[in-house]
């Protein structure tokens, strides 16, 4: 009877929500209606035929039209979250119109007894009734704050939570939490917790926003001020990264004109990036956040190969600012022996060069001038070339100041003495403008003085004796030959060819060191234009098709600076990586979030060193996240056992839950590893609805993947660094061992890839690994 009782109060809460659910999707058609009738009203404006009216009828279809996709968008569950509250110490509402009290009334309990003065919707958009009644709150909002933060040590004014879980347009469920079970109110309670409802969901490819079971510690960074830096660390499945998305979604909300188009999410890996990327789009906020990956923030590279970890650990040091600064001057400073002229690669277009210097730079500058064949050797063209590279200018724009000191040691050979200075100072300005012009000192200076590319000096590293010239007292020899091996992939003469992630910050480096080539001269512009004051006239249809790109268009791609920068697992950023990242955001507002305990990089001091350089000296505030809402207990006690290995005395976060279920333990048969892979993966599959994630050794990621081709989508295989941030219902991971002994930071990497799993992880161990008779191997034996 109890069971009936039960079911019957649950159907009838759910069809209690169904019909507040009803009534929004009714003000939403609504709404839809009022933005095509704006949009339909704007499009009538373009008759008029003038320029104003066009941009008048442009602005307002485009702003409608955004309204209406907002709108349009049905999401999983639009209206998501309940509050039910008690009378507040004041009655001042605010631009939602809801109560704006944290605070109960004095007098809001009697005996125990205590009334709902308001109940509150919680959803992803705000939705106002005719009368201006809140029907939902903005998640974002002050209003919505206590949903998140409130707890049954302090509730505030929250009696009953109440998380409602729906499908399009129809109710699936609710779970309430019961913050004030002293009270008699009346409210009935459904359910076992909305957490651990949420928390069993079984997983996809792509994360899942939070914003229905966002706990109290999150919000409280979600909702940070944004002023300077915000800090935040925690361990495995603490719920990092989907905080981080969520803030860039409510630092929209507060201050949408600062920030719209312009916060960068940078995330470690392009995996990462493809998991998180369908999040803010749920919140509502697409096409407003940048996410990219670290080998993907230069225009124009991608890289999602990684370099060997000795190879790494030299391009990601700080050492390798030296080598870059005497790359970038030396590439004009020692050209080779002469080769075919006109050869492109170490320069642009617009220069003349290879892969190795200034290709077939000539060593004399003969021209003519007053009637005087005038020349300089070698010997002055270098003394020439040192005294424009004396400075710390970019190359590429050093080069008026090299064709000044030219022109100034051309007239001291040519010069004729003047007793009249006025006079002298004329004949000096013909003879700049007669031998400036010249085709002979024009094609000379081209030749001598080329634009450089950063991907051609980069790809000049390749060249083992250049790099030791550049690298002397900076790098060992043996530091030297593997740098150049690993920049053999990169074509010798266009420079062009696969980077990896460590090759991108290098790339950036070199753009700041070189500066940017000469821009070429402009198209005349079309007179319509002067007539009608406009530099150009698009339509809403131009801009979300396939139309001419807009001015916004080519300014988003254009952007180099961002107002706030998110950076995700920076404890994985390189001193290199960090200067990149800084770059972006000189001018930005910052939110960094990390674990220091699974930190890929092995000298994590002068990645600090790099990172407070990036940071300057904005005021920073932190934030630790305790809690870890992925991991079984089970899995997290295994795992704690590798910290204890990689970081002694580092805490892991407590496990919010227990499923029974242990982690397994099996070996690798007959030295068959694929076999054995294989065989696992497919009992996981079993055994979960969800994804399973099966984490290698680097080297192993390719074989990995064949072993498991033809399994399904449900399984990827992925190496021991790409599993950073990722979650699966249930993980293998193959040979600890191997992915240990993979860096100095192995021991690290590996922790991580013993966190990702949400229900299931089995450990196969081989040899290597030292297995005890019950498959255990010793690095994770008590």
């Amino acid at each position: 009877m109890a069971a009936q009782t039960a079911v019957g109060v649950r159907d009838q809460e759910i069809a209690v929500e169904q019909t507040h659910l009803d009534r929004v999707y009714e003000r939403l058609e609504e709404k839809i209606h009022e933005a095509e009738f704006l949009m339909d009203d704007a499009a009538k404006r373009g008759q008029v035929g003038t320029p104003g009216a066009l941009a008048e009828r442009d602005a307002q279809v485009f702003r409608a039209g955004l309204h209406l996709n907002r709108l349009n968008a049905e999401f999983e569950d639009f209206l998501f979250g309940r509050i039910d509250l008690l009378p507040g110490k004041d009655g001042k509402r605010g631009a939602d119109g809801a109560y704006t009290s944290v605070e109960p009334a004095d007098d809001a309990v009697r005996n125990n007894t205590a009334s709902i003065a308001e109940t509150l919707h919680i959803g992803r958009l705000g939705v106002l009734d005719a009368d201006y009644a809140p029907l939902v709150i903005d998640w974002r909002a002050p209003a919505a704050a206590p949903f998140y933060q409130a707890t049954p040590v302090a509730p505030g004014r929250v009696v009953r939570r109440r998380v409602i879980r729906s499908k399009g347009r129809k109710v699936l469920g609710v779970e309430d939490d019961l913050l004030r079970p002293e009270l008699s109110t009346g409210l009935p309670v459904v359910g076992d917790g909305a957490l651990m409802a949420a928390l069993g969901q079984a997983r996809s490819h792509t994360m899942r926003d939070i914003v229905a079971s966002i706990q109290a510690e999150q919000d409280l960074v979600i909702r940070a001020p944004a002023a300077s830096v915000t800090e935040v660390t925690g361990g495995p499945g603490t719920g990092k990264t989907a905080v981080a998305l969520h803030r860039a979604a409510y630092l929209l909300y507060q201050d949408r004109r600062r920030y719209a188009g312009g916060i960068l999410v940078v995330s470690p890996t392009p995996l990462l990036v493809a998991y998180t990327e369908g999040v803010l789009p749920s919140l509502g906020e697409e096409g407003q956040v940048a996410i990219r990956a670290v080998g993907s923030l230069v225009e124009g590279a991608e890289a999602d190969t990684y370099d060997d970890p000795a190879v790494a650990r030299i391009k990601g040091s700080l050492r390798m600012l030296k080598v870059l600064h005497k790359a970038a001057r030396g590439a004009l400073e020692c050209p080779p022996p002469a080769r075919r002229y006109g050869q492109a690669g170490l320069f642009d277009d617009a220069g003349h060069g290879g892969a190795q210097g200034p290709v077939g730079a000539p060593a004399r500058l003969r021209v003519v001038a007053f009637g005087r064949r005038l020349e300089l050797d070698e010997e002055e063209l270098s003394g020439i070339r040192h005294a424009v590279l004396g400075g710390t200018a970019p190359v590429n724009l050093l080069l008026p100041r090299a064709r000044r000191l030219l022109l100034d040691a051309l007239w001291r050979k040519a010069h004729r003495r003047y007793d009249d200075a006025a006079l002298e100072a004329e004949a000096r300005e013909a003879f700049d403008e007669d031998v400036s012009t010249e085709p002979e000192f024009t094609g000379f200076l081209r030749a001598w003085w080329p634009v450089l590319t950063p991907r051609g000096v980069l790809a000049a590293l390749a060249d083992e004796k250049r790099l030791g010239r550049w690298a002397r007292r900076v790098l060992t020899p043996p530091e030297v030959r593997r740098v150049a091996r690993s920049l053999r992939r990169l074509n010798p003469v266009t420079g062009t060819g696969p980077l990896s992630v460590h090759d991108v910050a290098l790339l950036d480096e070199l753009e700041a060191l070189l500066g940017p080539p000469p821009r070429p001269k402009r198209a005349d512009a079309d007179p319509l234009d002067h007539l009608t004051g406009l530099d150009e006239v698009t339509t809403f249809a131009d801009r979300m098709g396939g139309g001419r790109r807009s001015r916004q268009d080519r300014l988003d791609q254009e952007r180099s600076e961002y107002a706030h920068v998110i950076v995700d697992e920076a404890q994985d950023l390189t001193p290199m990586q960090w200067r990149m990242v800084g770059r972006r955001g000189r001018v930005a507002t910052w939110t960094i979030v990390g674990d220091p305990a699974q930190s890929s990089w092995t000298d994590p001091d002068e990645a600090a060193q790099a990172r407070d350089e990036a940071l300057g000296t904005r005021p920073r505030r932190r934030f630790t996240l305790t809690v870890n809402y992925r991991n079984p207990a089970e899995i997290a006690d295994l795992a704690a056992k590798v910290l204890a290995l990689a970081m002694p005395g580092m805490e892991s976060p407590s496990a919010v839950r227990s499923t029974g279920v242990v982690p397994a333990f099996a070996v690798v048969a007959d030295g068959d590893l694929g076999a054995a892979v294989r065989e696992q993966a497919r009992r996981l599959l079993d055994e979960v609805d969800g994804t399973v994630g099966v984490v290698v050794a680097m080297g192993r990621r390719k074989q990995a993947r064949d072993w498991l081709a033809g399994l399904g989508d449900r399984v990827v295989a992925l190496g021991s660094l790409e599993a950073k941030g990722l979650e699966y219902d249930a993980t293998l991971v193959v040979s600890p061992a191997e992915i240990a002994d993979e860096s100095p930071a192995g021991l690290r990497v590996l922790y991580v890839a013993l966190t990702r799993a949400t229900q299931r992880l089995t450990v196969l161990s081989g040899e290597r690994d030292k297995p005890d008779a019950s498959g255990v191997p010793d690095l994770l034996r008590d």
